[in-house]
């Protein structure tokens, strides 16, 4: 990551993906979202297909996609295909039918808290072989079309959960340690920010930028995983099962704004490495179980993001 003045916007927590985009024109780029069917997917879906965009949702099933391809017709058009990012072979194919340029890729999917540890038909521990190394593989089978577009930028969905965590080199697959859900999502959404800060090492020479993002707090599909006791708990569910929005949660068109923000605004043309929050650019903090806000220093590490880099080659190099 850069140690340059941090990047200030004139957007606020309550903008939305639409208003990030208004008056920016992206026909003839090509975008892809994965998990671009539901809640800040198909969001950040919306608005870059309403500015123009050509958008592709990678999904495991494309026809949940159905009534959102349905909404775009003209200029801007919406599209989906099959990607499991939590089977590598699924990726491959997703990567060998893709053909042409692309102008932007938005690594959105991702599961969350998944109570018992369950493994990829790759052996790697699900929350981080899903929200990670399914889209390192995609990235890296895409590099070729994101340097073909001439100017490309990778946007990849974190969380502040990333903060509590510090990658485990030691043990990344909880294979001796007591298995968490929660330990292994902070692990995977650090990862998660590691790949951007890897990307933005590397292929910077190629056109390619990429940065990090935490949408916020938002009620979608992703806490699927929790049970009542547990929502209850968030204070987000109330004793008849109804969802609650708190007062500092986002729609998922808010949540979707500093996604699109980093996808297709000028504002950020040529910025990389770097790690946004409620549309600005956030402070490096120390990290760990009282932190709150900004982003960890161990999710930005070079070192670690090089280390990290390498392993999921091998990774890949071993299936």
């Amino acid at each position: 990551m850069t140690t340059t003045a941090r990047l200030r916007t004139p957007y606020t927590a309550r903008t939305t993906a639409a208003e990030i985009l208004a008056g920016v024109d992206l026909t003839g780029r090509r975008m892809i979202v994965t998990g671009g069917a539901s809640g800040i997917g198909a969001a950040a879906v919306r608005a870059l297909a309403g500015a123009g965009a050509e958008v592709t949702v990678a999904t495991r099933d494309p026809a949940r996609a159905d009534a959102l391809v349905a909404e775009f017709a003209g200029p801007g058009s919406v599209r989906a295909a099959a990607l499991d990012l939590a089977d590598l072979a699924s990726v491959d194919a997703f990567v060998a039918a893709w053909d042409g340029p692309l102008h932007a890729l938005v690594a959105n999917a991702g599961i969350m808290a998944i109570p018992t540890r369950q493994l990829t038909p790759q052996g790697w521990e699900l929350q981080l072989g899903t929200n990670y190394l399914g889209h390192f593989a995609l990235a890296r089978g895409l590099h070729g079309n994101l340097g073909a577009a001439g100017s490309a930028r990778v946007v990849v969905v974190s969380s502040g959960a990333h903060l509590r965590e510090a990658f485990d080199f030691a043990d990344p697959q909880f294979e001796r340690q007591p298995y968490d859900p929660w330990s292994a999502y902070g692990r995977s959404k650090t990862a998660d920010v590691l790949l951007a800060t890897g990307i933005a090492r590397r292929w910077a020479a190629d056109g390619i930028t990429a940065n990090a993002l935490n949408p916020g707090y938002i009620n979608t599909n992703l806490q699927r995983h929790l049970d009542d006791d547990a929502l209850r708990a968030f204070g987000v569910l109330d004793e008849a099962g109804n969802r609650i929005d708190l007062p500092y949660y986002k729609t998922p068109a808010q949540g979707a704004a500093t996604t699109v923000l980093l996808a297709a605004s000028p504002l950020v043309e040529g910025v990389t490495g770097r790690y946004f929050d409620d549309n600005q650019e956030a402070e490096v903090v120390a990290g760990g179980p009282e932190a709150t806000g900004g982003v960890a220093a161990h999710a930005v590490d070079p070192a670690a993001a090089d280390r990290l880099w390498t392993y999921a080659e091998r990774a890949l190099i071993a299936r």
